[in-house]
């Protein structure tokens, strides 16, 4: 009678116990190494304790281990609910939270950064006014006989970028409007993709920052950037309109800036410049 009284408490109690588990980042990526779907394994998630580190280089690390960004959701959802939540669908979870990425936000560029207490942010960026550039001969020649050749700067006014991050590896997230594009302007100026953004170490002057984003000779000019000051980023494809950006090499302490220059194609008086800034500390 006590040996039946025994098997029955743990039928009773087993799926008590096994749904109060501890869920971790280590957990998760057993999990999708084992092959389970994604649906199961938010549902496990959603239904068990966890303990996430949801830190901007945890995420990448998740990331390259395969974790879908689905699941990768859940866990940032989880994290700021740690309460056990009903398996609900991931949009609806969410769109209620601000600082998730795959909430719906603002079209423009957001840093996916920790807070002081280790919560994560998406922080928005804003873009630098229009009209910062300006014209500068190389060895102070004029425009004559094919010879002369200027760069258009970018002048972004400030010495210091008011976002910042503390990683040297942050986490961006571009988000394009369905039937516009970040460059505001129509024509050649349309701005849809992060492939048409530079990721460029700003030159730090007294009281502003700087960089090349054209080079003009004698009736022609040509768009482009510094590339001794590019660093190399990609880019992740979230949804429709929406990229996870990364560099792909630490970024030493200084001033950034997303860049994209457009509408150059032989025209030196008609060009676009759109500016995101940011700086690491």
């Amino acid at each position: 009678m006590r040996k039946c009284f025994f098997i029955f408490a743990l039928l009773v109690l087993c799926p008590w116990i096994t749904a109060q588990q501890t869920m971790n980042n280590d957990s998760v990526v057993k999990l999708v190494k084992a092959g389970l779907s994604d649906d199961l394994i938010v549902t496990t998630i959603q239904g068990n304790t966890g303990s996430y580190d949801t830190s901007a280089d945890s995420l990448i690390t998740l990331k390259s281990a395969g974790v879908s960004e689905k699941i990768i959701s859940a866990i940032i959802t989880k994290s700021s609910n740690p309460a056990a939540m009903p398996a609900l669908p991931p949009l609806f979870l969410a769109a209620q939270d601000p600082n998730d990425p795959n909430a719906p936000h603002d079209p423009g560029v957001y840093l996916f950064a920790s807070d002081a207490y280790g919560h994560q942010q998406m922080i928005f960026i804003d873009r630098v006014g229009a009209g910062r550039e300006k014209t500068s001969n190389v060895l102070g020649a004029a425009f004559s006989y094919g010879i002369a050749k200027a760069k258009v700067k970018a002048e972004i006014p400030g010495p210091h970028a008011s976002v910042r991050s503390h990683s040297q590896k942050p986490a961006f997230y571009m988000f394009f409007p369905s039937s516009a594009n970040l460059g505001g302007f129509g024509g050649n100026d349309v701005i849809t993709s992060p492939t048409q953004f530079s990721l460029l170490l700003l030159e730090e002057k007294k009281d502003h920052r700087e960089t090349a984003v054209a080079k003009m000779g004698f009736a022609s000019a040509s768009a482009g950037t510094d590339s001794k000051r590019t660093t190399l980023f990609s880019s992740t494809r979230v949804r429709n309109g929406v990229y996870q950006i990364t560099p792909n090499s630490a970024l030493p302490p200084g001033e950034y800036a997303f860049i994209a220059s457009t509408g150059m194609a032989g025209d030196a008086t008609h060009h676009t410049v759109v500016i995101y800034d940011f700086g690491i500390d």
